[in-house]
């Protein structure tokens, strides 16, 4: 493709694109592929896969932790702190 002036046509920008996806594809494939190399090199590969594996399940947990619980209405926290005020008021 040659480099025109002016801004490139939605097929021409979609092309360009896909080739740009694919680069970001292959070199970080290339990188992955480097770094595993390195680790299975390691003589503590076993005890580095064992702390990776609990990093990511304290990830998950945190991440499941923020995503699915659901807070508490509006209405309930209203009611227990009323609750809580009377019951300091009798005491």
């Amino acid at each position: 493709m040659t480099r025109e002036t002016g801004r490139p046509g939605p097929d021409e920008q979609a092309v360009l694109l896909a080739a740009g996806l694919a680069d970001l594809a292959v070199s970080t494939l290339g990188t992955a592929v480097g770094t595993v190399r390195g680790l299975l090199r390691r003589s503590d590969a076993g005890a580095l896969a064992a702390e990776a594996e609990h990093d990511l399940t304290a990830r998950g947990r945190l991440v499941l932790d923020r995503y699915a619980t659901v807070p508490p209405a509006h209405l309930e926290i209203l009611a227990r702190h009323a609750l809580a005020r009377r019951t300091a008021d009798v005491d």
